[in-house]
């Protein structure tokens, strides 16, 4: 039975370990400010219900239902929210350090969305949708992303906007849209100074959903003090 106790111990003991590493705090690259209703992380065929406070990780499938809203803020004080119906791809997240990365790729793959960039170069932010990708220039833009149709609306400067496979523009100007329309395979954009659409319709969705706050914390909670009732305590003697 010794020879048991010492293993399952051990065991216990490195995956505590694991769990207070540094590779597991930067697998958490964000988290939820704001949730109303309906938020859920998606996972093949299965969803769970995310609550404020809760941890974004890696290559994160975010999704708000009917009648629901979200605000993500991410590690280098990125905020992004969601209005109803809208599902985002955390695609890529590569760290310089616990407070920036050196390279960040989301999707905006349906749904109505406002992006306030954070601390991170912006060279090191990918942002796309199914017809559009998205330059930022330290920048706040709302993205409407439809089937076969995006609309980028500048609310600060600035973002540069391209067509996938197709030409570019730049927004400079508070109000600068560019419009990106898939049609018979080929995407073409239109600017324009006369937003057609923009996030500001979705604030009023849930509190603070168009506010902007800092991610105060970027490491996961210290893990509780074991007080014996713990089975871990008890493998190890304790």
């Amino acid at each position: 039975m010794n020879w048991r106790h010492s293993v399952l111990c051990i065991s216990a003991l490195l995956a505590a370990g694991l769990a207070a590493s540094p590779a597991y705090a930067q697998a958490r690259v964000g988290e939820a400010a704001v949730v109303q209703n309906q938020v859920v992380r998606v996972a093949g065929p299965a969803t769970s219900q995310i609550n404020v406070g809760d941890s974004l990780l890696r290559n994160e499938t975010v999704h708000t239902g009917q009648d629901s809203a979200a605000r993500l803020v991410m590690a280098d004080n990125t905020n992004l929210s969601l209005g109803a119906n809208s599902t985002i791809i955390l695609d890529r997240t590569v760290f310089n350090d616990e407070h920036s990365y050196r390279d960040i790729a989301i999707r905006l793959t349906t749904g109505a969305f406002r992006f306030v960039t954070g601390d991170s170069e912006k060279a090191a932010y990918k942002i796309t949708t199914s017809v559009a990708t998205i330059g930022v220039r330290g920048t706040i833009f709302d993205v409407l992303s439809q089937r076969g149709k995006s609309t980028v609306a500048l609310q600060a400067c600035c973002a540069r906007v391209c067509a996938i496979g197709g030409q570019c523009t730049e927004l400079t100007e508070r109000g600068d849209t560019a419009i990106i329309t898939s049609t018979g395979g080929r995407n073409t954009l239109q600017k324009t100074n006369m937003p057609p659409w923009t996030f500001a319709g979705s604030c009023g969705a849930a509190a603070g959903l168009c506010n902007v706050t800092q991610f105060a914390d970027a490491t996961p909670t210290a893990p509780p003090v074991d007080d014996g009732s713990s089975p871990t305590g008890m493998l190890c003697g304790r």
